[in-house]
């Protein structure tokens, strides 16, 4: 949403697009989770007493807004994406099926994975730890708005410790807010490191996906 109170920011989405093209264009297979906080957020919803699971299902449908516009900013700069939505809606997009998403990746498309999970009281970053763990995905890299993990938000705490690398179990038992617990434990079992970088680093992504740059990994420790 860029600098806007909410909805999107078409330059923001350009920019992103681009650092996403970057990537691709070195060989890497990428698919891709968005969430749609910017639009509405489940858990705010229920919070001013909706329903949560309708709250849920609301920031499921806004995610794939998102995701559509995503596309779009990735066809325009030449970029072939699909997205597949974990709910049906087949005017829109393709359903969810886990063998042809990875038949898309094979092609060198960027596949959207929108809806999260398709299912209330779990997060896009749960979707995420999800997707990733089916599509087989050598990392999971979160998107984020500072360089790393803090042990409290930065901007908040000006002297927050940064962390370089942390295990799942750190995460966890410091209860730190960079993913929820369920998706750290989704990981964890099934060996995915996570890299928490700034996408507002120009090339930030392209830098992560090549070890270089500021993150924060999160693995086993004898990793």
């Amino acid at each position: 949403m860029g600098d806007r109170e909410f909805g999107l920011e078409s330059d923001i989405m350009k920019r992103i697009a681009v650092e996403i093209g970057g990537v691709l264009a070195e060989g890497v297979e990428v698919c891709i989770v968005i969430g749609g906080g910017n639009i509405f957020r489940g858990i705010s919803g229920a919070a001013k007493g909706m329903d949560r699971a309708q709250a849920d299902y609301m920031g499921m449908l806004a995610t794939v807004i998102n995701s559509l516009a995503m596309q779009a900013a990735l066809e325009q700069i030449g970029v072939t994406t699909r997205v597949l939505s974990a709910i049906s809606m087949q005017s829109l997009c393709e359903p969810y099926i886990r063998r042809r998403a990875m038949r898309h990746m094979e092609k060198g498309r960027v596949v959207i994975f929108a809806a999260g999970t398709g299912n209330p009281f779990f997060t896009t970053d749960t979707a995420a730890a999800l997707r990733a763990s089916e599509m087989g995905c050598d990392a999971l890299l979160k998107a984020t708005k500072v360089d790393g993990v803090y042990s409290a938000d930065p901007k908040l705490v000006p002297d927050a410790e940064r962390y370089d690398r942390l295990s799942y179990l750190d995460v966890l038992a410091r209860d730190l807010k960079v993913m929820d617990a369920s998706a750290i434990s989704l990981a964890r079992e099934n060996n995915i490191p996570i890299l928490v970088f700034s996408l507002f680093k120009e090339g930030g992504f392209a830098d992560v996906v090549n070890g270089r740059g500021l993150f924060t990994i999160i693995t086993e420790p004898k990793d």
